[in-house]
């Protein structure tokens, strides 16, 4: 795969209506489209609307991928906006959305959006509540699996096309005060670190917040025929780095409780890594000590 005129090869392009001229991207900006769920909703607005706004980029909730914008060119995504005391970030970032309602208010276990549709928690999506000092409080979705997956490609293929390329940031890292995308449940740090080769915090809240087992534990996988996804980190941000199959008998090295949830650190095919211990045969691993 690889970059033609500036467009991806392969993936749908569509031709955004308002678009400037040459930039030079040194930053990729991280926007929720605060929309609709509906696939191409988003989409189709920001490739033709009366407010001139456009993005380079939209990824749908079940990683469909949709280019509007050349990388080269300029979109209209950030508005006022500044990184590190550079104004103007639309003349050198490129804008990635990421189809998300956005900040909602909470009707029980479940949000209601600004426009007023209800997103049920667990049909087929995850809300919860969550308040940072950037976000404020307020009512939030989990980005799918499959999104974050799509990100991460092309992010890869992004950093691997563009050499002048240096960070990865949130719209609410140039806009603070004016914009709170993407919300607080986005793996920023991971995406961050995964993608720019820097140390990873979750390495290190890993270790300090599990025990090793003794030398000798061992853990049978029982996945009902499945394969179990072994993780970098104890948590379902996108780190998937080897998968499992059931009836595999690996090594134990750690155990520890992560967001309310029991995770084993096992080694497997050479690599440390996290699996959630529910998918390992409770009698063949230690309890705590």
């Amino acid at each position: 795969m690889a970059f033609k005129g500036g467009i991806l090869n392969g993936v749908r392009y569509t031709e955004a209506r308002h678009m400037g001229g040459a930039i030079t991207p040194e930053l990729v900006v991280l926007h929720d489209t605060a929309s609709s769920l509906i696939e191409g909703s988003a989409a189709d607005y920001l490739q033709d609307n009366d407010n001139k706004v456009s993005v380079h980029f939209v990824i749908e909730l079940d990683g469909k991928l949709r280019q509007l914008v050349p990388i080269h060119r300029r979109a209209n995504h950030a508005g006022a906006s500044s990184y590190h005391g550079r104004k103007e970030c639309n003349g050198f970032t490129i804008g990635i959305e990421l189809v998300n309602p956005g900040k909602m208010r909470a009707a029980g276990a479940n949000g209601i959006t600004w426009f007023g549709a209800t997103v049920e928690n667990g049909h087929p999506y995850t809300v919860e509540i969550a308040e940072t000092s950037e976000h404020g409080r307020g009512m939030w979705m989990h980005y799918p699996e499959q999104q974050l997956d799509t990100l991460l490609w092309l992010l890869r293929e992004l950093f691997a096309e563009v050499p002048t390329l240096k960070d990865i940031r949130p719209h609410w890292y140039i806009s603070p005060g004016r914009k709170v995308d993407t919300n607080p449940l986005f793996p920023l740090e991971h995406v961050r670190a995964y993608i720019l080769g820097r140390d990873d915090p979750a390495d290190a809240e890993a270790q300090t917040g599990s025990k090793a087992l003794p030398d000798g534990e061992m853990a049978v996988i029982n996945s009902n025929g499945d394969t179990l996804n072994m993780r970098r980190w104890p948590s379902f941000n996108p780190n998937i780095i080897a998968k499992i199959p059931d009836g595999t008998t690996v090594p134990v090295l750690r155990r520890g409780t992560f967001d309310g949830r029991a995770w084993l650190q096992v080694l497997y095919a050479g690599q440390e890594g996290w699996i959630v211990a529910s998918y390992a045969d409770p009698v063949a691993f230690a309890l705590p000590r």
